[in-house]
């Protein structure tokens, strides 16, 4: 990150630096968006293959995008069996602007 450039704090954590994490995180949660607004079903892996990120990542930034800070979107989830389930992003449509402000998201 560049001197003087402010950040936006929309993660949070107790190890979260925004300076080291801002970047990662956000070009991350752009991979899973890319990946998951078609609406189609997909497991953790599937998800995690597609976006080159850990399974405990996927699961995390799935979460966030419940948040209204990111949109206040809808993620279905239903067992396939096995201990096994898929997951659906349902796009909130009132509440896309988090995505196409932020430069991070959809950076893939």
């Amino acid at each position: 990150m560049k001197k003087g450039k402010q950040l936006r704090f929309l993660f949070n954590g107790s190890d979260y630096n925004p300076e080291r994490d801002n970047h990662r995180l956000f070009g991350q949660l752009g991979r899973i968006w890319e990946t998951m607004k078609d609406g189609k079903w997909r497991t953790l892996n599937e998800i995690s293959m597609i976006t080159r990120s850990p399974e405990s990542s996927v699961s995390a930034q799935l979460r966030h995008l419940r948040k209204k800070r990111f949109g206040s979107h809808f993620i279905d989830k239903r067992y396939e069996g096995n201990g096994l389930y898929e997951y659906k992003l349902i796009v909130n449509e009132k509440n896309t602007s988090v995505h196409k402000e932020n430069k991070y998201l959809g950076e893939i």
